[in-house]
């Protein structure tokens, strides 16, 4: 295969992974009069179960030995698990909540999150535009704060929680599937434990009387898989900065899905705050392109 047509693979696969990210609000609707801890619940189990299928057909009798990881990384995949449910928990709970427009801004300051977090953890080097464009994205979301009177928790703990979630699995040498694999199966545990109390309390909504969704809530862990494979195979064939670009189609799909087809309210101070961030991300953009543009340049 050439790499013209590596190229194109790659870039159908990741642009495909990030629209099922964006669009993912689209089938949380349909599960909105579940309660958003019991969806997780189903969500974390069927993960591990559909992951766990993946691996057994990949490796077949060598999986126990690709998926074998170190003590040291088990604790790290377990507090990293923890992040992403936390992020999973709030995401379905703003879209069951018609706040759909918070996770579209929430996962538009994520990249510049990550910034601040490299920059303060692992020293790394900011440019001078780089740091206009997080001061910018903090501006906009403070006159949220202000303006609103009320804290834009669900946009700041997605952000946060992600890109915690990243710092974590920067520092865990274990691939993307065998990862996400243990951080589910490590919080397993709390997931069935809550299913059996929601049951306990009749709260619970999965049952064979209602099969449609039953499987809705089973297909969670696809929503979660598809993806991930997507992405995987993506990220293998193109450059890091083409990445870079392509993940604002999610919170843009997400964005255009709050406005236009949910009726979510879009006022003056929302267009002033996402106008801040997009300008950020605009900026933050153009001096990862320059700097990849001068390295390419020999002396």
């Amino acid at each position: 295969m050439t790499s013209e047509n590596e190229h194109s693979i790659g870039l159908a696969a990741a642009i495909g992974a990030f629209a099922c990210w964006g669009l993912a609000p689209i089938y949380f609707k349909f599960l909105g009069r579940v309660d958003a801890d019991e969806i997780i619940g189903h969500r974390v189990l069927w993960s591990v179960a559909f992951l766990g299928l993946v691996l057994l057909v990949r490796h077949g009798r060598g999986v126990i030995a690709h998926a074998r990881i170190r003590p040291r990384t088990l604790a790290a995949l377990s507090v990293s698990g923890l992040l992403i449910v936390v992020n999973w928990l709030i995401f379905v709970y703003a879209v069951n909540t018609d706040r759909v427009l918070s996770t579209s801004l929430g996962y538009f300051i994520n990249p510049l999150v990550s910034v601040l977090f490299g920059l303060l953890i692992f020293r790394e080097r900011m440019a001078p535009i780089q740091a206009i464009a997080v001061g910018i994205a903090a501006v906009g979301t403070l006159y949220m704060t202000i303006r609103v009177g009320q804290f834009p928790w669900i946009a700041l703990g997605l952000a946060l929680s992600f890109a915690l979630y990243s710092v974590v699995r920067k520092i865990t040498d274990v691939g993307p599937m065998v990862g996400l694999f243990w951080e589910t199966l490590l919080v397993a545990p709390l997931a069935i434990i809550w299913l059996i109390v929601l049951s306990g309390q009749a709260r619970l909504a999965f049952s064979p009387d209602q099969p449609a969704l039953a499987l809705l809530l089973a297909g969670t862990g696809l929503v979660t898989l598809v993806p991930l494979l997507l992405f995987a195979a993506g990220v293998r064939r193109l450059p890091l900065s083409t990445i870079g670009i392509l993940q604002y189609l999610a919170p843009s799909l997400t964005f255009l899905l709050a406005v236009f087809v949910y009726d979510e309210p879009f006022s003056v101070d929302h267009a002033i705050t996402f106008g801040c961030i997009w300008l950020a991300l605009l900026l933050f953009s153009w001096a990862g392109w320059h700097r990849l543009r001068r390295e390419r340049i020999p002396v």
